[in-house]
């Protein structure tokens, strides 16, 4: 295979881990702000997010710039579609009622 392919592969590769990773991200926040223990939550998800990322990023890099720039391309480009997916689904959810809130006026 030539250069450009393998840019190519590490792009999509990129894409891969930034899913991976800030889709684990949302998904822990979800979690974790309903959980009893959320630093528990928070604290695993970090952990297994970034030994997963930071394995990914030295696989595909095997130390030539080139790829690890192409891969970091990937990620940044994935967390923008998965910034934009959840801002979508956060503005399909309906208001919240008035009535659950519980703070007094001031």
């Amino acid at each position: 295979m030539n250069d450009a392919m393998f840019l190519v592969m590490a792009f999509f590769a990129g894409v891969a881990l930034g899913g991976i990773f800030f889709g684990g991200l949302w998904w822990t926040v979800r979690k974790g702000a309903s959980s009893a223990r959320p630093a528990i939550w928070f604290l695993a998800s970090l952990i297994i997010r970034m030994t997963a990322i930071l394995t990914g990023f030295y696989l595909v890099g095997q130390g030539r710039w080139e790829r690890l720039v192409s891969c970091l391309l990937g990620f940044v480009g994935a967390r923008l579609a998965v910034t934009w997916m959840t801002r979508r689904s956060l503005a399909n959810r309906p208001a919240p009622s008035p009535e659950g809130t519980h703070a007094p006026d001031a």
